[in-house]
């Protein structure tokens, strides 16, 4: 199923007990292979900066479970400016699609300065569409999520298996190479977040080496976590 030109795929996740992830993660690491991008035994950093309007449309949607619901983000990896991605997620029930478009950290820079205007690229749909939210709903940076993961792949049916760790929120600012950012701890230590995602059918092995049915399915979104972290933060 193809949404805007790209491959619709299924993502599921779930909450896991301390003990289910190291055994988990004992598993899979015999039969499926680390993501290239890992740095070390516990994989690589994540840390995104979301946005959303006055409205909090992005929050309400998905506390509100509404079908079909997006998110707007800037992403990067080890806290490092080689590799920066406008990113859209567009969720649809169980299926998830991922627009991303590599910026400079330049544009980076100017985005946070409120300098929109080199967004206007009409061959790139998703600048177009983020200059659109910007200007016409009020979009702006909002919220950090930072989190550790180790990704896990199976080249049938693209499966990526992945445990998301020591998830936290940057509740001083929202400028993702802050020197002086503080990250207050969303999920506790003794949680994991896996999520499995695939294209179309999740291969028997890989069911068979995670059993699904035996964790807690949950609807969890981490931009929501961070979120309301924030927002605990500025009502205390």
């Amino acid at each position: 199923m193809l949404f805007r030109g790209k491959r619709l795929r299924t993502e599921q996740k779930y909450y896991l007990h301390l003990h289910d992830y190291i055994s988990l993660r004992s598993k899979l690491a015999k039969q499926l292979q680390l993501d290239s991008h890992s740095i070390d035994v516990d994989g690589y950093n994540i840390r995104s900066l979301y946005f959303d309007d006055p409205k909090k449309t992005s929050l309400e949607r998905k506390n509100d479970g509404i079908f079909k619901r997006e998110k707007f983000r800037i992403r990067i990896y080890n806290e490092s400016d080689n590799f920066i991605a406008l990113e859209r997620k567009t969720k649809l029930g169980d299926y998830v699609c991922k627009e991303s478009k590599r910026i400079s950290r330049a544009e980076y820079d100017q985005i946070m300065l409120g300098e929109y205007e080199f967004l206007k690229q009409p061959n790139e749909p998703l600048m177009m569409d983020f200059y659109a939210a910007i200007n016409t709903y009020g979009y702006k940076p909002m919220s950090i999520v930072d989190y550790w993961r180790e990704a896990y792949i199976y080249e049938y049916g693209n499966v990526r298996i992945t445990f998301d760790k020591r998830l936290a929120a940057g509740v001083n600012t929202v400028d993702l190479f802050d020197p002086q950012l503080a990250l207050d701890e969303v999920v506790t230590t003794s949680s994991t977040i896996m999520e499995v995602k695939y294209d179309e059918m999740l291969p028997e092995r890989v069911r068979q080496i995670i059993a699904p049915a035996s964790h807690i399915r949950s609807s969890i979104s981490k931009y929501v976590l961070c979120r309301e972290k924030i927002l605990q933060h500025y009502t205390q």
